[in-house]
């Protein structure tokens, strides 16, 4: 299962840029990142079946070991790719809340984009070394 972020707003080169490249690059599963401009651009089309995640700060919260178990149920399910929205400032609209698979939030605060793309960079690969059984997650 390909893992895909789009995410609005370009990263550029920046500390969040290169914590984003990092986890990306230690994710054993195949992952992508397609940026698109703060206003208009396509959202690429997405192969069937499909599962499509919007970070959206109304979202509810989940632990790692829960997300890692979707990730895993829809991998076991065939779906093909995982693709994680993040807005622009004013978020999404509410079509896309009500066509979204899940929405997710990372908590009440509203955090920056830039984080937002680092921190689910860093999920994502908690979530994929859980599935692996790999020591990096370090349940209490």
């Amino acid at each position: 299962m390909i893992l895909h972020i789009i995410a609005r707003g370009k990263i550029g080169r920046s500390p969040e840029a290169e914590l984003v490249t990092r986890y990306m690059k230690r994710l054993s599963w195949p992952v992508k990142l397609t940026e698109l401009p703060d206003q208009g651009g396509t959202v690429p089309p997405a192969p069937s079946p499909a599962r499509e995640v919007l970070l959206d700060e109304r979202g509810p919260t989940m632990g790692s070991e829960d997300f890692a178990a979707l990730l895993g149920r829809w991998r076991d399910e065939g779906v093909r790719e995982a693709r994680f929205l993040i807005g622009a400032a004013d978020g999404h609209g509410a079509a896309a809340r009500g066509k979204a698979d899940l929405l997710l939030g990372f908590g009440a605060m509203t955090w920056p984009h830039l984080m937002v793309r680092a921190m689910l960079a860093e999920q994502l690969y908690r979530a994929t070394s859980i599935l692996a059984g790999h020591p990096y997650h370090r349940a209490g």
